[in-house]
């Protein structure tokens, strides 16, 4: 099950991306973190056979 705890990183995108980003917040009134958080979700899904089980890292 996946927690709702959040933990603070830091992350480059590019110039274009966070003005998209940030005119799509503004469209929807998502935060621009949901999109970033579900993006990485998106891509963790895509490469989970890849995600090393047996260390603990597997994706639920």
């Amino acid at each position: 099950m996946a927690s709702n705890r959040k933990v603070a990183t830091t992350i480059y995108i590019t110039v274009e991306q966070d003005r998209q980003l940030k005119l799509l917040s503004q469209a929807t009134g998502i935060p621009m973190a949901q999109f970033i958080r579900e993006g990485i979700d998106a891509m963790l899904e895509r490469y989970k056979d890849r995600v090393p089980t047996q260390l603990g890292l597997g994706i639920d």
